[in-house]
């Protein structure tokens, strides 16, 4: 028989409420996001050290400014020069997966989490937790909210207060509630 955790990891419906291991887990995150939150923004060596615990490696020229919060950690892959402003949530109950060269304005949410439709169901602390899954070199303004399940191809600009709820294709101007796809352009274009 699985585990939850397992069942969490293969993307299958899981008790994400009422299981021991998955709540310990999350307390041990909670509390490391709490020690970088309260850590001064100067001390870089000590911030390294509970990012390294959190994520269990330390992605090469990351910058994450307080506060900051996760589920697992984990469960969160980064690449190379990223930056993450203030206030951002990474629920990675599914993994979280995002390129190099990426930024990420103030209050962005990245949400693995799907609830069952049925209350019956929702009310046993069922969920699903899909993979979200970002390029390199795209840039999220403001209050975006990223929904399970979905990827963004490299090169995207994804405009301050959006509701992501499908693919982004590559090289794409993004923005609205939900998103959609405004402009493309070729890869060898450098801008608009």
């Amino acid at each position: 028989m699985s585990s939850e955790l397992e069942k969490m990891e293969r993307g299958e419906w899981y008790d994400a409420n009422n299981d021991a291991q998955l709540l310990e887990m999350r307390i041990k995150a909670k509390d490391l996001c709490f020690d970088l939150d309260h850590t001064r923004p100067g001390d870089v060596e000590k911030r390294k050290d509970i990012l390294t615990q959190l994520l269990g490696y330390y992605p090469e020229n990351l910058e994450i400014i307080s506060p900051f919060m996760c589920d697992y950690g984990s469960r969160i892959q980064l690449g190379k020069n990223i930056f993450i402003n203030s206030s951002c949530y990474f629920m990675d109950g599914g993994s979280i997966t995002i390129g190099d060269y990426v930024f990420v304005g103030p209050y962005c949410g990245f949400y693995t989490a799907n609830h069952p439709l049925d209350y019956q169901k929702r009310n046993q602390g069922l969920e699903i937790a899909l993979p979200i899954r970002v390029g390199s070199n795209v840039w999220f303004g403001a209050h975006v909210s990223v929904m399970p399940g979905v990827t963004i191809g490299d090169d995207c600009v994804i405009g301050a207060g959006s509701v992501v709820t499908k693919d982004i294709p590559p090289h794409s101007l993004a923005y609205g509630n939900p998103c959609r796809v405004v402009k493309q352009w070729d890869e060898n274009q450098k801008s608009f």
